[in-house]
């Protein structure tokens, strides 16, 4: 075995996925290019982790020589992925701080159709939480308020896009309606 593999490193994730209650992905991030190089391999990982999870009440699994830790809700199973010497706390502390932070960006509505609405959201997250396998963010709280996401940004309703055009309508008139009398006073003199 080498020496090297054991020494401590700050490159904690290998990958990030969350899949839904058929194991279908609907995110994932990995940061080993070299563990799951393809889009096949990754997938095939995935459905593994999935079979050995998805019935089971625990909270981590070995899967393949890699430290999972994983986390369910509703119609969703979040993984958070390291090595096999990769200490399963820290993973757990990313885990967390991942699903809190989605959790308040979601507006506790952590479910499958609220999670594909505000996906760009979840890269957002992910992205402050894990930065190529390094952990950056543990506190959900800073991880919000870096990114600074709201859901209520977002396309707009059809009650904003209303809201807009009359706004809009209610200027031209006015406008318009200055014009007039402009014109009126210019003809009249």
């Amino acid at each position: 075995m080498d020496f090297m593999a054991l020494e401590p490193s700050l490159y904690t994730v290998k990958s990030v996925f969350i899949l839904d209650n058929d194991g279908n992905r609907l995110f994932s991030k990995y940061y080993d290019t070299e563990l799951y190089p393809s889009m096949k391999e990754q997938k095939n990982f995935e459905r593994n982790v999935f079979n050995k999870t998805h019935k089971a009440d625990n909270e981590i699994a070995f899967v393949e020589g890699m430290t999972i830790v994983y986390k369910s809700s509703i119609d969703l199973v979040f993984y958070v992925v390291g090595s096999a010497q990769e200490n399963e706390l820290m993973l757990m502390v990313v885990l967390n701080c991942l699903f809190d932070s989605l959790s308040q960006i979601l507006r506790k509505n952590v479910e499958k159709r609220c999670l594909l609405e505000n996906l760009d959201g979840v890269f957002l997250v992910v992205d402050e939480i894990i930065d190529g396998g390094v952990i950056l963010e543990s506190d959900p709280q800073q991880v919000i308020q870096k990114v600074n996401y709201k859901a209520d940004d977002n396309p707009l309703s059809e009650q904003s896009v209303a809201q807009h055009i009359s706004q809009k309508l209610a200027k031209t008139s006015t406008v318009l309606q200055s014009a007039k009398e402009q014109i009126k006073w210019s003809i009249l003199k």
